[in-house]
């Protein structure tokens, strides 16, 4: 009789599943774990999402949908910089653990981020279960782009990779990252890529979602725009977004930046992005708004000609894949799994670099042929339908019921 996993623990410790994109330190990560938690609970699958109190007055427990809750776990003060959570990772664990042991046994943790994989490295022990990791982002691939983290998370990946019964890539370009940084063994690494909600994301009228936003409707459809989703943030170059809207030389262009900034990086970025538009002479012409809820971002995807993806680094990029979605075409940089997403001179353009004029010259040619943003658009709509969250659903309950049966892991 093959296994099945019934219950599961997923550890998010330093974001909410229920918290908004985009502002904070929630991103990718938030979507990834609310969309596939729903989809596992959905197929069956009882899941409880931990994570860190992050205000005071949230409840314990917060039931989303039959089989997918969001548990409050106590560790440190609510409001915490990211930088000092490595230190509340004992109260969280211990809170997880307690949690368990009071509501019952669980088949199998998954944690997602460096920090839920060292919680959940001494869950697996202490209750003898099989761990699944997902990084997300991991601190050598960012220090190989001058994103430089603490050697304590590079050893705290190190020991959680060792130890993993499996480690999910969402890409090849992930896969091989793992391998060559990390020693990676190849047979624990999964390519389980992420998906998207093709019920909100899905091509639209672009005359009816700009005169939704303000930006000139069915009337003005002649007028340029171009989109940036994300945190503002240096390693998700918004900087550079500017610089090429600067260098497209059209007096009619506008660029829309969707995404706040946190802490003191972030928000010296953000400050330093708007000082840029001001000197660039492009005030009123880069419109800043503030996150939005998921589902709502389509609107804006909709609304654009192109978006642009200039990351440093991108272990997947859902906003590429939610933008294909919505039939708009991307030119993003040509990193991580933003090479797998984007069929380069098909549903988009990749660019090697991070020079604005590198980025202007493939929008400036989208925007001068019609037939090929339409054709284009037609391709990256076409290839996001090879992404759905029940699929990826699927193949992790495969994976999870295999690791039920396997031989686990030991730390060396």
């Amino acid at each position: 009789m093959n296994a099945v996993v019934r219950t599961l623990a997923v550890l998010s410790l330093h974001t909410s599943p229920l918290a908004q994109p985009g502002s904070g330190d929630s991103g990718g990560m938030n979507v990834y774990v609310r969309e596939l938690v729903s989809s596992l609970a959905q197929a069956g699958v009882d899941c409880n999402v931990y994570v860190r109190r992050w205000a005071d007055d949230l409840p314990d427990e917060v039931f989303i949908e039959p089989g997918f809750q969001v548990v409050h776990v106590d560790a440190g003060p609510s409001e915490l910089p990211k930088e000092a959570l490595p230190d509340v990772v004992p109260a969280f664990t211990d809170g997880v653990l307690e949690h368990i042991e009071r509501t019952g046994d669980v088949d199998l943790i998954h944690a997602n981020y460096w920090l839920s994989g060292v919680a959940g490295h001494r869950i697996k022990h202490t209750l003898d279960l099989p761990l699944v990791s997902t990084f997300h982002t991991l601190a050598r691939v960012k220090a190989e782009t001058g994103d430089a983290e603490p050697e304590r998370r590079v050893e705290a990946e190190a020991e959680v990779i060792a130890c993993s019964d499996a480690i999910l890539a969402n890409c090849e370009a992930e896969r091989t990252q793992l391998v060559r940084l990390y020693g990676a063994d190849p047979a624990r690494i999964e390519i389980v890529p992420p998906g998207v909600d093709h019920a909100f994301f899905s091509p639209g009228d672009r005359g009816g979602a700009r005169n939704a936003l303000g930006l000139g409707g069915s009337a003005d459809l002649t007028r340029p725009v171009l989109l940036f989703v994300g945190r503002i943030q240096p390693l998700k170059g918004a900087d550079v977004a500017v610089r090429a809207l600067a260098e497209l030389g059209r007096d009619d262009a506008v660029l829309v930046v969707v995404g706040g900034a946190s802490g003191v990086e972030g928000h010296a970025e953000a400050a330093r992005v708007r000082a840029l538009v001001d000197d660039l002479g492009l005030t009123g012409r880069v419109r800043f708004v503030d996150p939005q809820p998921h589902h709502l971002l389509s609107t804006y995807y909709r609304a654009a000609d192109v978006c642009l993806v200039p990351s440093r680094t991108e272990s997947f990029g859902l906003v590429a894949l939610e933008a294909a979605a919505c039939g708009t075409p991307v030119v993003a940089a040509s990193v991580g799994g933003l090479r797998s997403l984007v069929g380069d001179g098909s549903t988009g353009f990749l660019v090697d670099g991070r020079d604005p004029l590198d980025f202007a010259g493939p929008v400036s040619l989208l925007l001068a042929d019609r037939e090929l943003r339409a054709a284009m658009s037609a391709s990256a709509e076409a290839r996001s339908r090879q992404y759905a969250w029940s699929m990826t659903a699927a193949r992790l309950r495969r994976l999870y019921a295999d690791l039920l049966v396997r031989e686990p892991v030991s730390c060396l």
